[in-house]
Order: C-alpha cells, then sequence, then structure tokens
C-alpha cells in the first residue's frame, strides 16, 4: 500500500468521493452531514491523501488547518477494495503523522453517532481520540460526535 497526494481530478478518486457523499448523506438529515464537496476541498489548508495498491484505490483522507494551530480530519474512507486491510489504520496513520510535520498541535472530528459509524468511532479512540465539545464552526448536535487528540 502507498499512501500519497491525492489527486481531485483522478476519476477513481472523483468516483469513490461521489460514493462517499451520497452515502453519508443517508445517515442523517441534510443540516447533520458536513462533508465537504469537492470544490471545498480544493483550497490550500486542506491535505487529501489516497491509498493505493498497484491500480486499485483503497481509500482517502484528509486533515484540514484550522488557522489556530490544530487540523480537523475530514473525509476518511475505505474503498470496497481495501475492505479489510488495514488502509482505515495506515491511513489514519498517515494524517496524524502528516499534522504532526505540518506543526500541528491537535486534530479534532466530527463523525456521525448512528451505528453506521461505530467502526470509524473505535478506530479514533483505539487511537487516543476522546470526546469533546464541538469546536471550529460545528454546533452541539445529537446526530454527531465530536473528538480529539492532541498531538
Amino acid at each position: 500500500m502507498q499512501i500519497i497526494r491525492g489527486d481531485f481530478d483522478n476519476p477513481a478518486i472523483r468516483d469513490l468521493l461521489a460514493f462517499h457523499f451520497a452515502d453519508l448523506r443517508t445517515t442523517a438529515p441534510p443540516e447533520s452531514c458536513h462533508v465537504l464537496p469537492i470544490d471545498a476541498m480544493r483550497v490550500p489548508e486542506l491535505h487529501f491523501f489516497a491509498a493505493w495498491e498497484n491500480e486499485a484505490l483503497l481509500g482517502f483522507g484528509a486533515v484540514k488547518e484550522l488557522g489556530d494551530g490544530t487540523g480537523e480530519i475530514k473525509s476518511m474512507r475505505t474503498a470496497a477494495a481495501g475492505q479489510r486491510k488495514g488502509v482505515g489504520q495506515a491511513m489514519l496513520d498517515h494524517l496524524i503523522s502528516h499534522a504532526r510535520a505540518i506543526g500541528l498541535s491537535r486534530l479534532s472530528l466530527e463523525t456521525g453517532a448512528m451505528d453506521f459509524f461505530i467502526p470509524a468511532r473505535a478506530l479514533y479512540a483505539k487511537n487516543g481520540f476522546t470526546p469533546c465539545p464541538p469546536f471550529g464552526d460545528y454546533v452541539q448536535d445529537p446526530n454527531s460526535v465530536f473528538m480529539t487528540r492532541a498531538l
């Protein structure tokens, strides 16, 4: 597995992002769905990565700099081809390492409170993320779980 900077113009990445966005929109009401569309991800403060095995896209993830020395994990997803291969853990390790390398002191995230997100919450908790209040522009929402960890 190789994790490299992701290219939003790559058709495989665009397809997986479209699937990810559509899938997440089925889990919560629109006001509780915080996925970023591709155009909103094309900003310098968002660092987007893709995991590949040869020509197969295994997943993606991103870190968004929040401007105060902290960052947010955005849009982590494992493709069907990457399921049960440790892609989520590898991507999370990469995002944490990258966040440290660019000088961030803390990473936070928002994920869903529904059962669909149990595996994601377990992965984050296993890696030292703990519940926290809403951060950045987020507000308290019964459909959201907020987590954070110092780097």
